[in-house]
């Protein structure tokens, strides 16, 4: 699967990119050129120059500053929905594929209820409820994100469970938990990382969605939703296009990225995709 993905030049380029600006958002605090929240007062609405590269916002912060904070905050939220997200959806679809009966019954309905709610009213409902701190931004997009794996992952274990090295293991006396901690669940890692890196771009879309109708990360901390949000007037649109082109920039690369990434996963895991 691994030598397959590095034949994908468009995915093994678009997880350099990755990488790099993880590194970057790691490093914020030294790669940053200036503070993400002191305000300038004499450089209000700034183009580009050379100590501002991208200008600076309404009340004289540094734009390329701000980005590189912002990026940061994506990239947790990108992981910790992730990792809800595998917990939740890939636990109870193992168990739901593995044990079926009463218990994948009630397992599935629950995630066809969760499901029958528009996403965008589930994340507004959780925001207002427990507040939108970063903590709770994860948790809220966790939990509503996690049945599209289950159901994902669901199917590819009612397919394992069937595979004679699974009647195997049960003929010399493995125990259920042992079966699907040590068979069923290694054979899954191709299922939930196409569905990872699918969901990272997810949850960083729906962060930016939060933070742009002001439900998401409050200021002053910076995200590339709410650097759009407070770039939202005529004005700004047409007369100061630093202000929304690098964050609406950043956050149109970083998910075609992360969904390239996606999809060469998605043929490495499959090779008669590339056969057909």
């Amino acid at each position: 699967m691994i030598e397959r993905f590095l034949d994908h030049k468009l995915g093994v380029g678009s997880a350099i990119f990755v990488v790099l600006i993880g590194i970057i958002a790691a490093a914020a605090p030294i790669v940053a050129p200036h503070n993400p929240v002191e305000t300038n007062l004499t450089k209000l609405n700034s183009p580009p120059t050379l100590t501002h590269p991208l200008g600076t916002d309404q009340v004289g912060r540094d734009v390329l500053s701000r980005i590189i904070f912002a990026t940061r905050v994506s990239f947790l939220v990108g992981l910790g929905v992730v990792a809800v997200q595998i917990i939740v959806g890939g636990g109870l679809g193992l168990i739901s594929g593995y044990f079926g009966g009463t218990i994948g019954f009630l397992i599935q309905r629950l995630t066809e209820i969760v499901m029958s709610f528009p996403p965008i009213l589930l994340l507004i409902i959780g925001a207002v409820t427990i507040g939108h701190e970063l903590p709770q931004i994860i948790l809220i997009l966790g939990i509503t994100r996690w049945t599209t794996l289950c159901r994902v992952m669901r199917g590819e274990v009612l397919s394992i469970r069937e595979s004679e090295f699974i009647e195997s293991a049960k003929a010399i006396g493995s125990s259920k938990l042992r079966i699907m901690a040590k068979h069923i669940l290694p054979n899954t890692i191709a299922v939930i990382s196409v569905n990872a890196s699918f969901g990272m771009a997810q949850a960083i879309i729906s962060e930016a969605t939060l933070s742009f109708l002001g439900l998401g990360i409050p200021l002053p901390t910076p995200t590339w939703g709410n650097m759009l949000k407070n770039a939202q007037s005529t004005t700004v649109l047409l007369k100061r296009p630093w202000l929304w082109l690098s964050p609406g920039l950043a956050i149109v690369v970083t998910v075609l990225s992360i969904n390239f990434i996606g999809d060469a996963l998605r043929d490495a895991s499959d090779p008669y995709t590339n056969e057909a």
